[in-house]
């Protein structure tokens, strides 16, 4: 589903991403993983269309990405869960949550019951400011809203980061049951080793901003926690 092959990217002068390489196949659930500072969330920007990748191949399904605007990649297909989640503070959940309808390809204009039957605090605070609620609560409204544009891939970064244990758990749930029942594809960057082996499938690992392992979950071992994942 999602092709990356030779991906560069540069912030001015500093070459942040060499020669990326990976695949995602349609119904996987891949975890990019790797110590702080090598380069994940800048990939995740990269694919999104939010930064701009000097070379190399960017391929969703059929469409090649690279020349395509944030906004078209949103509307082929792709819902994305930023750090820190990036939610409207002022504007209520329900609001929030229209803002992700924008981008379907239905052109559907009401809020899909099924956010809700996953996240149900979201249709009890519905018409709360979504600067009032809590992290867990944001980081559920947060991929909410990525959910509603009826993504065939969605891409959270650190979903788990800052969240109560009870949230955490789930959160992992809901990527679960999406994943497994709707077969529905998944890129998560993800720190919480536990959670990591939980929810994915395969898992990719990055390194000074280059792509040093990836596989099945279960390939994931020791050797390769210690060498690039441990702090």
């Amino acid at each position: 589903m999602l092709h990356i092959q030779g991906l560069n990217q540069f912030y001015g002068e500093s070459h942040t991403l060499w020669d990326i390489d990976f695949d995602i196949p349609q119904g996987g659930c891949v975890c990019l993983m790797g110590r702080n500072g090598v380069g994940k969330t800048t990939l995740l920007r990269t694919i999104m269309g939010l930064v701009r990748a000097r070379s190399g191949e960017l391929r969703f399904e059929e469409h090649e990405m690279l020349a395509r605007s944030a906004e078209i990649r949103s509307r082929l297909g792709i819902g994305y869960v930023p750090q820190g989640r990036e939610i409207f503070a002022q504007l209520t959940v329900e609001e929030n949550l229209r803002i992700g309808l924008s981008a379907r390809r239905d052109r559907l204009r009401d809020i899909p019951e099924r956010i809700f039957e996953l996240f149900p605090v979201l249709k009890q605070m519905l018409h709360r400011r979504g600067g009032d609620l809590s992290g867990g609560q944001q980081q559920q409204l947060a991929i909410g809203r990525a959910l509603a544009l009826d993504p065939k891939m969605l891409i959270l970064d650190e979903p788990t980061e800052g969240i109560q244990p009870n949230v955490v758990a789930q959160i992992g749930d809901v990527i679960l049951k999406l994943n497994e029942e709707q077969n529905l594809t998944v890129l998560l960057v993800e720190q919480k080793l536990p959670f990591a082996r939980r929810v994915g499938k395969q898992f990719v690992i990055m390194d000074r901003g280059r792509t040093v392992a990836k596989g099945d979950m279960t390939a994931l071992d020791d050797q390769l926690v210690q060498r690039y994942l441990t702090v």
